[in-house]
């Protein structure tokens, strides 16, 4: 229970079918550390307040589990070691990966509950054809979190439970309006946990107590155009922010670590049709043996594509889109669908 609506909602929901329950807060990092406000951060005191608030309410016992230490080494120095070797990370799949799905899992096998329970819009069901647990999109689009996702197993699929996968979330909100929630109202949170104002760099550059240099921003040729303000401050895909004037507009195409050069060029130059997949995740599949046909994205706000997946000898997977996507960026998650189902993912070389 992150004291949001969502997951209120979802402890109000499993409490009605009659599932004896726990409200559980994460505590994930101290706000010192990472060196932000306390008002605007993910699991605040004010949050932990409004959890304990609805547990209040709901009958159920609440507690805040420490996992400041794992949080530390699986998802912000994975998220900082990705952006200094020039990735393009997203912290939502490793923390759903290494913290929700494994450590707090572990915790409810040993306190012998048998299911976690999230806010996540995603639908999680057993198809007896296949014989497996299949995770599908949720019934609201807009809502869908399917692509954070993807990395569960089936073994966790078997004890998770999705109660809002199928509502929207107007429906939740008016479920917590009737409850009396005190955060029936509350805004959903935008940016990445620990990093509230959306600064990548100035984060990693306190976190490593490090300044990165200032190096040349060069057109594909390798000529130069101006001089940028370190590597870090720079994604695929950004024209804003570059303080370059010129004719038509200029957008980062690669990085060069090595030379410490940004590589600039046109927006055509953005556009890929293929990609290749590591660090791969199966679900509605037990392995990709050979080719096949699927809908992929790139990113979690896009709308995925056709494509053709296939095996690599060494376990990796090349995605061939039919036509071509703009600003791939290493690092970022690749997640295949089958029509609402989510056949599986990886990270992006």
């Amino acid at each position: 229970m992150s004291g949001g609506v969502d997951s209120s909602v979802a402890a109000y929901l499993i409490t009605q079918q009659g599932y004896e329950a726990i409200g559980v807060t994460m505590k994930l990092f101290h706000n010192d550390e990472i060196k932000t406000n306390q008002e605007k951060s993910c699991c605040s005191s004010d949050d932990i307040n409004d959890a304990r608030i609805v547990s209040e309410r709901l009958g159920i016992p609440y507690y805040v589990f420490n996992y400041t230490d794992n949080f530390k080494l699986q998802v912000i120095e994975r998220f900082v070691d990705a952006y200094r070797n020039g990735r393009t990370p997203n912290p939502c799949v490793d923390c759903n990966r290494y913290i929700k799905f494994n450590q707090l899992m572990k915790r409810a096998e040993e306190l012998q509950f048998d299911y976690v329970v999230t806010g996540h819009y995603a639908i999680n069901e057993y198809d007896e054809e296949k014989g497996r647990y299949v995770l599908r999109k949720a019934s609201d689009p807009s809502k869908d979190q399917s692509y954070v996702l993807y990395s569960l197993t089936q073994e966790q699929l078997k004890h998770i439970l999705f109660p809002l996968g199928r509502m929207t979330k107007n429906e939740a909100r008016e479920i917590a309006e009737e409850q009396g929630f005190i955060n029936a109202n509350k805004h959903d949170s935008q940016d990445i946990c620990f990093v509230p104002d959306g600064d990548y760099a100035r984060f990693i550059e306190e976190w490593c107590g490090i300044t990165f240099d200032n190096g040349n921003f060069v057109d594909k040729d390798g000529k130069f155009i101006a001089r940028h303000k370190g590597i870090i401050n720079y994604t695929i895909g950004q024209r804003k922010g570059l303080g370059i004037a010129a004719k038509a507009p200029y957008y980062v195409v690669s990085k060069n670590l090595d030379s410490n050069e940004v590589v600039l060029g046109s927006n055509d130059d953005l556009f890929s049709d293929e990609l290749t997949a590591t660090d791969l995740n199966f679900i509605a599949i037990d392995k990709l043996t050979e080719p096949m046909r699927v809908k992929a994205k790139v990113r979690y706000r896009q709308k995925e594509t056709d494509a053709v997946i296939t095996p690599l000898e060494n376990g990796d997977v090349k995605v061939k889109f039919d036509a071509p996507q703009r600003a791939i960026a290493p690092g970022q998650a690749v997640v295949f669908y089958d029509d609402d189902i989510v056949v599986g993912g990886g990270t992006i070389m």
